[in-house]
């Protein structure tokens, strides 16, 4: 097991969020529609004849019976992922991957992981690109879903050949082939309990991007997406791989990454960045004396990024590269890593370090906007990163943490001005140095 870190994820609790509300299902759309207009008038008129006394049991029945209706929703989808009809395969998925990313069903979905497992694994193998593409994405959610125990490892045991085919076959689509990379390398990243597994997981993703070594020109759109997922799922395995296999990886890339920097692609360039920090942060674990010895001439080629004005560049992308690498160049140069923190509900978490940004930003880009969420109540994220079990608060109390308007008015204010001072010394820097 190459995280000591990490335990058994078996024992998850579910939970659930803003749902659809479905009629029950019937012979015809008709019958469907008449349902559910039924139930739906039934509880209208019964919850207007609830007293004042009863409302905390109705609120009650309230929540069951829409979760009931999720939870039904969710078993129909997934059947539908075995459907002839390509359009409702991808209405399956799409609502699949919506449910996964924003709710915690790790009970639900234990029960019929081999079920979803097979039917995803029948869309990577015969689905066209757009199917494989969502496919992929939903099946990184089902193992953030499971973990590491049995059931998780069992499914990516499973998955692993058809991924690891589909990232390397060049007649795929480009979309398809970069979700794979990026479930590949979560999915192993999350499950893989052999070394053998990870070191060859690690191996494939290699060979995808090493292409950029020798040429450093700029490549289409979606080719630039599938080497940054390589870039970036390979930089997240590197996190915990065993010592010896990192050692290789530093002699064999440390001097051939900063190639390129000199790349016109502004994505490509910036995942190079991070993954130059990345190793010499686990440089640095290895041996507290590590030291580069072209330093010099890299924090030349950061700091020229750093500061990078072309006009040619869209203004959002040169924004982008001159915050990154100026965190980079800050890295190499001094030891420093610049703290971030990441708040959800009424905890925060520090990201201290390149490989905890990495593994942030890895579950950030598959979760989207329900990170917070699972940050808050999935045990596989709160394992990873350290976070301890899911609070158990009360009405009370998270009434009592929240703020007023005001309150929140004033802190803002008081924010945009410390910001606007710490940009104001930093454009001052670099006016003199013009």
């Amino acid at each position: 097991m190459p995280r000591a870190r990490r335990g058994n994820h078996s024992a998850k609790k579910g939970g659930g969020s803003r749902g659809s509300r479905n009629g029950t299902r019937g012979d015809s759309e008709a019958s469907e529609d008449e349902a559910a207009s039924d139930v739906l008038s039934h509880c209208s008129s019964a919850s207007e004849t609830v007293s004042v006394a009863e409302e905390g049991t109705g609120n009650e029945v309230d929540y069951q019976a829409q979760l009931e209706q999720r939870l039904d929703k969710l078993k129909e989808d997934i059947e539908n992922v075995m459907d002839k009809s390509v359009k409702t395969r991808l209405a399956a998925l799409g609502n699949l991957r919506l449910a996964l990313s924003s709710q915690v069903l790790a009970d639900f979905l234990v029960e019929r992981r081999i079920t979803l497992a097979e039917a995803l694994e029948r869309c990577l193998k015969k689905g066209k690109e757009e199917e494989q593409t969502v496919a992929a994405i939903v099946l990184s959610l089902l193992c953030i879903q499971l973990g590491c125990g049995a059931e998780g490892e069992e499914l990516f045991r499973c998955v692993k050949p058809v991924l690891t085919n589909l990232v390397t076959d060049s007649s795929a689509g480009l979309s398809a082939r970069q979700s794979c990379a990026t479930c590949l390398g979560l999915c192993c990243y999350i499950a893989a309990e052999d070394v053998e597994d990870l070191i060859s997981t690690v191996c494939c993703l290699e060979g995808i991007f090493t292409s950029c070594y020798s040429n450093c020109s700029a490549p289409s759109p979606a080719l630039q997406g599938l080497l940054c997922c390589a870039m970036q799922s390979w930089a997240l395995l590197l996190t915990i791989c065993p010592a010896s296999h990192v050692h290789k990886v530093l002699e064999s890339h440390l001097p051939r990454l900063p190639g390129i920097l000199s790349c016109e692609s502004v994505s490509l360039r910036i995942a190079s960045g991070e993954n130059l920090a990345l190793l010499h942060e686990l440089g640095h674990d290895l041996d507290e004396d590590f030291f580069y010895e072209d330093t010099d001439s890299l924090c030349v080629t950061l700091k020229a990024l750093a500061t990078d004005s072309n006009k040619y560049r869209a203004k959002t992308d040169r924004r982008k590269q001159r915050s990154i690498f100026r965190d980079v160049l800050h890295y190499i140069e001094n030891g420093e890593f610049q703290e971030e923190t990441i708040k959800f509900g009424l905890e925060v978490m520090f990201m201290d370090s390149w490989a905890r940004r990495r593994t942030y930003n890895a579950f950030k880009e598959i979760l989207g906007s329900g990170i917070r969420h699972h940050l808050q109540y999935n045990e596989v994220l709160r394992e990873i990163f350290s976070l301890g079990p899911p609070l158990v608060l009360d009405a009370a109390t998270i009434k009592a943490s929240k703020i007023s308007r005001v309150e929140k008015h004033m802190f803002n204010s008081a924010a945009f001005k410390a910001r606007t001072k710490a940009r104001n010394r930093v454009r001052d820097k670099r006016a003199d140095v013009l």
